[in-house]
């Protein structure tokens, strides 16, 4: 009997927690406020301008491998 009970309070316990009855809501029931700075354009360029452009071509794998793999001589046939 015991056994019964608690295995239907564990039940109900955890649709309780996942299904909210009808009429109560979670969280806010009105639409997001946005409260962003407003983003200066004339800064972002500015700043955009102030990147420096790259000598060479950046390899994310760089350190990974060696620089110059050793490759064996073409065999000829």
């Amino acid at each position: 009997m015991t056994r019964a009970l608690m295995r239907g309070s564990c039940a109900n316990a955890c649709v309780g927690i996942s299904f909210p009855r009808n009429g109560r809501s979670r969280g806010n029931s009105g639409p997001p406020v946005e409260n962003h700075p407003k983003v200066d354009e004339k800064a972002y360029n500015a700043a955009l301008d102030r990147i420096p452009v790259p000598t060479e071509k950046y390899d994310p794998w760089g350190g990974a491998r060696a620089a110059d793999p050793a490759r064996p001589p073409k065999k000829s046939n």
